[in-house]
């Protein structure tokens, strides 16, 4: 079917997806030697002579770039759009309406003049030595860069020192590859589509270099193998919002975290939606008698380095409680990988017997599958099992949460939108920061109650919830459940009835002003 899915044997970080799949990049439309058994070119075809059609964003912004572009369509106009998890669309939007050049691209595009050249019947020559020369200069590139990881912002960039001479090259190397593309592709058509990416990878990598982009923010991310150049919108609202005042249609938006405290503006604010109508609904489950909330006592703050380890041990007695059948979602891989460390340890020491799944291992479908069939299951994920995830009943009885899910503050896109609000006057971390993370940590906690009939625990190893000033938001945004600090309380939940009598709350510390 042309679904990854479906080959959950391969772990998602294998190389192997580089070589197997297409991109909007790379996909060589009605030049492909495979066109009339593509998949998804007959996904589209039935799209068109639809009523409804059921698509996921991703394939909806690519049809809004296209058309934007006036290059063609991918799905048909419709009288009503309906957007379901809208609260994802932010993040996906940015993705399209910004750009990226990345070294691992420009590989590719000399791996696939490699397998072109055999059957051309042309001077190979100058092209295998621009080629390779292209190839060459990525590799200086991505050591001048070696001992830095991460996101970087362009001016941490420039002051790398060996960083300026070897982009100069790779720029040379890949202005001399298009050279040669365009002088040969004259005579062989089959070069003439390559000719153009690259061409497109020579404009994005000197419109990063030089030019001021107004509204956008330049930076690097690096990878072991790979070094990807961006050029990401800080706003959306300006990009989005024509979009939307399309009046021959309705667009609809619904998520259970589009809003703080049944405020929408800023999600309003951020899709470029000032005149919407906002409504919302109570949650037809029973919280307060069907989980509870716990944040455990004396635990390090999210920046110690001894949290992970802390946390872990906080939550074993809770674990063996629920007898496993639980997800431990984290903020970073790093968090992650420290506690598969220490499960492991653990498990080697004999003071561990549940089964442990990790992100990264196999395909997050495939995980999932294996979570609901494995009894007593322990799952680490990150991000990407904060939301969309729908397991009902006592296979998830536990989730935890170990750290208020609030992005980096020197993440280059992250900076550069904070520094507009503070710019603008207003309050970058209660305007900004704070709302994502208030609704990242309900979709984390929304994967514990999934039917009226669904009981469990929520536990969250931050007591900045309880101590700071601004948690008394977070608290206030969190499913109204049953809530405690005392461990024993916490494990005694399973032991207890459905339908049983409340829990003595929480008492909130005095707050401080810090975060």
């Amino acid at each position: 079917s042309g679904d990854i899915a479906e080959l959950g044997e391969v772990p998602e970080q294998s190389a192997i997806w580089r070589k197997v799949t297409s991109t909007r990049e790379n996909c060589l439309g009605q030049e492909c030697a495979h066109l009339t058994n593509c998949f998804i070119l007959a996904a589209r075809k039935q799209a068109l002579q639809a009523d409804l059609v059921v698509i996921n964003h991703h394939l909806f912004f690519a049809d809004l770039v296209l058309r934007d572009e006036g290059v063609g369509e991918l799905l048909p106009l419709a009288d009503a759009v309906i957007f379901d998890e809208a609260h994802q669309l932010p993040a996906i939007a940015t993705h399209f309406f910004g750009q990226s050049l990345s070294t691992f691209r420009v590989i590719e595009l000399t791996e696939t003049l490699h397998a072109l050249l055999p059957g051309l019947g042309i001077e190979q020559d100058e092209l295998t030595q621009s080629a390779r020369q292209l190839e060459k200069s990525t590799t200086p590139l991505r050591h001048s860069l070696t001992l830095r990881e991460g996101r970087l912002t362009l001016e941490q960039v420039r002051r790398e020192p060996a960083f300026a001479a070897a982009w100069e090259a790779f720029i040379q190397a890949l202005e001399q590859f298009v050279g040669r593309l365009v002088t040969h592709g004259e005579r062989a058509e089959a070069l003439q589509e390559l000719a153009k990416e690259a061409q497109n990878c020579h404009d994005m990598a000197v419109l990063w270099q030089t030019a001021e982009l107004p509204g956008q923010v330049r930076w690097v991310e690096c990878f072991p193998q790979t070094l990807h150049f961006n050029a990401t919108p800080l706003g959306l609202g300006k990009l989005l919002g024509p979009y939307w005042q399309d009046t021959q249609r309705a667009w609809i938006f619904t998520s259970a975290t589009l809003s703080v405290k049944g405020d929408f503006s800023h999600y309003l604010e951020a899709m470029g939606l000032p005149q919407a109508r906002a409504l919302s609904w109570e949650s037809p489950f029973d919280y307060f008698h069907q989980a509870l909330l716990y944040v455990p006592q004396d635990l390090p703050l999210p920046q110690e380095p001894t949290h992970t380890r802390t946390l872990l041990e906080r939550a074993r007695p809770l674990l063996e409680a629920s007898q496993g059948r639980a997800f431990l979602l984290f903020t970073t891989y790093r968090a992650l990988q420290e506690a598969q460390r220490i499960l492991e340890a653990w498990k080697q020491e004999g003071q561990w017997a549940y089964p442990v799944l990790v992100q990264g291992q196999r395909t997050r479908s495939d995980l999932l599958k294996r979570f609901r069939r494995t009894k007593h299951a322990v799952l680490l994920g990150t991000s990407s099992f904060w939301e969309g995830v729908d397991i009902k009943g006592e296979a998830l009885s536990v989730v935890i949460i170990d750290k208020l899910p609030f992005a980096p503050p020197d993440d280059p896109v992250e900076a550069a939108r904070i520094e507009e609000i503070n710019r603008a006057g207003r309050n970058g971390f209660m305007d900004y920061q704070l709302p994502r993370a208030i609704l990242q940590l309900k979709q984390g906690a929304g994967r514990l109650i999934r039917d009226e009939q669904d009981r469990g625990v929520l536990m969250i190893g931050d007591r900045r919830i309880l101590e700071k000033s601004y948690g008394t938001k977070i608290w206030q945004s969190l499913p109204p459940m049953a809530r405690t600090r005392e461990l024993a309380v916490a494990c005694g939940f399973f032991q207890r009835p459905a339908a049983s009598g409340p829990i003595e709350p929480v008492k909130r510390s005095d707050p401080e002003e810090s975060h």
